[in-house]
């Protein structure tokens, strides 16, 4: 979803090149996932407050943990326990193995917050990034994940994700009635997207915009809807035809989506534009197909659907409508997402009675390789913007519940504490 600029004032940065065991004379950066390269010590120190002294305050440990969760999101970096040197600016950085260490100064009033973040190389004892920045004191996660950014920028070359968006619907426990919600990477910032009342299944990213699908029930029928992240009143529907208005696959350029259609009797594909006009049947009458995603060029789509006899994954080539099945092991498999940047599928698969997540490139012959195995449902799986990590839904006790891991399946953990059930979860495109 796209960004929300906030009125920051940049008041410095600095970027140095620096030699230490991740950089060189020539910038080398670090592969994220990669599993030869260790992760990296930091130490974030509680943040000072440039008015008080003595002992730290907790806004300034608050501040410090937000950084440091984010930064340890992004799996190639450890965080040293703030325990082991109490919290202090001036550890002995060395015996604890750090590598870097980020230092925080603060001033805050009731609503007002100014921020300095400076970055340091114990190896070589120099600040090899800092940055200011000025807002309100309700902006503060906003100002902490972008330096996270910068961090993961310097370290990898590639933009972090410490301001994108989860998307994911939500079941109360006492109720039946499914709600659309987004959120930050820590869960810090939820907010309410849809108030229907009613079921709401296969939320959608636009890319390169500030809007969101779904599909709700509320009316009786599967409706698609549209809402513009930018404003919290309206919602509009951008399509209702009679039957299944179901799981759009956008195309990269956030004009056009294949779609599933019941209209004419049977569940088919077809090419929509962003105002729902129907332009293309994609296919006819060949079984159920559903849950289309879109090739990073446009020139692909991998969707599922059982003419086979059960439901697989299948590539079209959408010029030709050349279409041939991509999966032959698994009992069903389904909800394909593909790699922003790569030929690769990340997908559900039905294994010995239970949906494990796995990836494969997009082609007949391409082994598929299972990345989840434990004896729980793993569904839903989306690409974060950058290809590195992986978002599902995981049985966990009587509710699902958000998970992520690295591409390669490691660093497996749960993201969120909120109540009831979630499932269906997206990453926003960045943008």
């Amino acid at each position: 979803m796209k960004k929300i600029f906030l009125a920051l004032l940049i008041v410095i940065s600095f970027f140095f090149l620096w030699s230490s065991p991740c950089y060189s004379q020539e910038r080398v950066y670090l592969e994220i996932g990669s599993t030869d390269v260790r992760k990296i010590n930091f130490a974030v120190p509680w943040f000072r407050n440039r008015s008080a002294s003595g002992i730290p305050e907790e806004f300034g440990k608050s501040l410090a943990d937000t950084l440091a969760k984010a930064l340890k999101f992004h799996g190639i970096i450890n965080i040293v326990p703030t325990k082991l040197y109490n919290g202090s600016q001036s550890g002995d950085w060395n015996r604890l193995g750090v590598d870097f260490t980020i230092l925080g100064i603060y001033e805050s009033t009731a609503n007002s917050l100014k921020l300095e973040l400076r970055l340091f190389d114990v190896s070589s004892d120099r600040m090899i990034l800092g940055k200011s920045y000025s807002g309100k004191r309700t902006q503060q996660h906003e100002m902490l994940y972008r330096f996270c950014n910068s961090v993961i920028k310097d370290l990898t070359g590639s933009t972090g994700l410490a301001d994108t968006q989860i998307a994911f619907v939500s079941q109360s426990n006492d109720t039946l009635k499914k709600e659309l919600f987004i959120t930050d990477i820590l869960g810090r910032k939820l907010r309410q997207v849809t108030r229907h009342r009613n079921l709401v299944v296969s939320p959608r990213f636009i890319p390169k915009s500030s809007f969101i699908t779904y599909t709700s029930y509320h009316t009786g029928n599967q409706n698609l809807y549209i809402t513009d992240l930018r404003q919290n009143r309206t919602t509009r529907v951008l399509s209702r035809r009679d039957g299944m208005n179901l799981a759009p696959g956008w195309f990269p350029d956030g004009k056009n989506m294949l779609l599933t259609l019941s209209y004419k009797g049977n569940p088919d594909l077809y090419l929509l534009n962003r105002d729902g006009r129907v332009s293309q049947q994609i296919t006819q009458n060949t079984g159920i197909n559903v849950s289309a995603t879109i090739s990073p060029d446009g020139k692909k789509a991998v969707f599922v659907s059982d003419r086979s006899g059960s439901p697989q994954l299948y590539l079209m080539d959408l010029a030709s409508k050349r279409t041939q099945r991509i999966t032959f092991t698994g009992t069903e498999n389904a909800e394909p997402d593909w790699h922003p940047t790569e030929d690769l599928i990340v997908y559900s698969s039905l294994r010995d009675g239970v949906y494990q997540i796995c990836t494969k490139a997009p082609s007949r012959t391409a082994d598929s390789n299972q990345l989840t195995s434990e004896l729980s449902h793993h569904e839903s799986p989306s690409w974060s913007p950058d290809g590195n990590q992986i978002i599902f839904s995981k049985q966990d006790g009587r509710n699902n519940k958000i998970y992520a891991m690295m591409k390669d399946g490691s660093f497996q953990r749960r993201l969120f504490s909120f109540s009831g059930s979630e499932t269906y979860p997206r990453w926003a495109y960045n943008y």
